[in-house]
């Protein structure tokens, strides 16, 4: 079908939807100045090529959400979006307003640490976390004397970030999955999907008898299993089709 046909079929599944999920990747960030992962100018494209990682016209910290971000906030704070799993670790999707107990990230958040001990997650700032004086602290690093440790239990902080070689968070991965099962209409953004056991949550979405929407500029093992494909950039695809669910919904 044409583009603006399935603009018009997506909204129309979105706006009736009764668990209406997303699930995101790098993809949704480029368009706000990060780079992907295997895009042809991604971080893993171009280590295989024995090239550095692609260079960010600005730090982490600072950059914003764009209109993908907020076209999600749209639809969750229309009471349509259900949960969103994300693969991102930028904080983009919590910066942009999408309500941190409707989301799992699956990969964590440069942002948040986690204690090793009961679980607990919370801002560096607030368990007094000093990169300048402790470093990453990921899993892997070395402990020093006298680093912070949780606030509640008094357990080992780490940064929530997942590693090569780390387990992905059992409370976001059970989460993701669950909804997944329950979602009526699944969407996939800006993800290539071949990262498991992440990208077999669309295939528990098919068999649950989710009607499964894809955008994403590089192919996916998805592609021929998807409802709707779209090959835009994501930030010509998801405003369009909040526009139409708001229209959907104002004359229903």
């Amino acid at each position: 079908m044409s583009f603006e046909k399935n603009i018009e079929l997506a909204a129309k599944w979105i706006a009736k939807s009764k668990h209406f999920v997303a699930f995101t990747g790098a993809g949704i960030s480029t368009e706000s100045g990060l780079p992907d992962f295997r895009g042809p100018d991604g971080v893993w494209t171009r280590r295989d090529k024995g090239l550095p990682p692609p260079k960010t016209t600005k730090p982490w910290h600072m950059v914003e959400p764009n209109s993908g971000h907020l076209a999600l906030v749209e639809l969750q704070n229309m009471g349509i979006l259900k949960f969103l799993i994300s693969q991102n670790v930028d904080n983009l999707h919590i910066k942009s307003g999408i309500k941190p107990d409707l989301i799992a990230e699956l990969h964590g958040n440069t942002t948040l640490m986690v204690c090793l001990e009961c679980g607990k997650k919370d801002t560096l700032e607030a368990f007094g976390w000093d990169k300048k004086i402790w470093g990453s602290g990921y899993r892997t690093s070395p402990t020093s004397p006298g680093q912070p440790k949780c606030n509640v239990c008094k357990g080992r902080i780490i940064s929530s970030i997942v590693n090569f070689g780390d387990s992905l968070p059992e409370k976001d991965l059970t989460l993701g999955f669950y909804h997944a099962k329950q979602s009526d209409v699944f969407f996939v953004i800006g993800s290539s999907l071949v990262v498991t056991p992440a990208a077999n949550m669309p295939q528990v979405a098919l068999q649950s008898g989710a009607k499964l929407i894809l955008l994403n500029k590089g192919e996916t093992p998805f592609d021929n299993a998807a409802h709707i494909r779209f090959w835009e950039k994501i930030g010509d695809v998801l405003p369009e089709i909040v526009k139409k669910v708001k229209k959907i919904k104002e004359t229903n």
